[in-house]
């Protein structure tokens, strides 16, 4: 493979891939204990991280009415841990850390008959997600969105679809990240991980902070 080949492609194919590890659902699922030392801002990234899985696992377990949910997350990926996640290409990440924020807009109604009703499909609004590649020379922004449809059996999620839509991206990544977005449009080849980091969070994961919620 070419080296230019390589950032563009890899590049869309990773920022995609932590799309869902964004999110709380598959934030929390993700994590795993690390030897590394945190940061300020990463143990502060995390905190808010928890916190929206407190609100969101609070809806899904505790069902009361109210207002929707909202969160801003931000995950941070050290180049160590990018050059792990794409190491089974035998292949290293070409650039720096990356950051990823996003606001999320979860509807109550919606998540809570997703867990009463015997089949419900739940659709969320469109989320924008943002991230910033440090590189040698100067960052690249990279901005994308999608419209997750889930559905629901028996409060169990079975199906899902993220729906992606508008990329902003430098030339080399927008093109591999539109072939990438298109291809799981139409093929849906991300819904296995979704689907199952959803059940993980609704049942495990909210379990980890039964205590806390309200």
């Amino acid at each position: 493979m070419a080296l230019r080949e390589f950032p563009g492609r890899t590049a869309a194919r990773l920022l995609l891939a932590l799309t869902p590890i964004l999110l709380p659902v598959g934030a929390q699922a993700a994590e795993t204990k690390s030897e590394i030392k945190l940061t300020p801002a990463e143990l502060a990234e995390r905190e808010a991280r928890k916190g929206c899985k407190i609100k969101i696992c609070s809806v899904f377990r505790l069902k009361k009415p109210g207002d929707d949910v909202t969160c801003h997350v931000e995950k941070s990926w050290r180049k160590s841990q990018l050059d792990k996640m794409v190491s089974r290409a035998k292949v290293s990440w070409p650039w720096g850390p990356v950051v990823c924020k996003a606001d999320l807009k979860l509807p109550r109604d919606q998540m809570i008959k997703a867990m009463d009703e015997a089949n419900f499909k739940l659709s969320l609004e469109n989320h924008t997600v943002a991230c910033t590649v440090q590189r040698e020379k100067e960052p690249a922004n990279i901005t994308f969105s999608f419209k997750p449809d889930v559905t629901f059996k028996d409060g169990k999620a079975v199906k899902a679809a993220l729906n992606w839509g508008k990329i902003k991206a430098p030339t080399l990544v927008k093109g591999a990240m539109w072939t990438a977005t298109a291809t799981d449009n139409t093929f849906n080849v991300l819904q296995g991980m979704v689907v199952d980091d959803i059940n993980e969070f609704l049942g495990a994961k909210c379990d980890e902070v039964k205590d806390e919620l309200k």
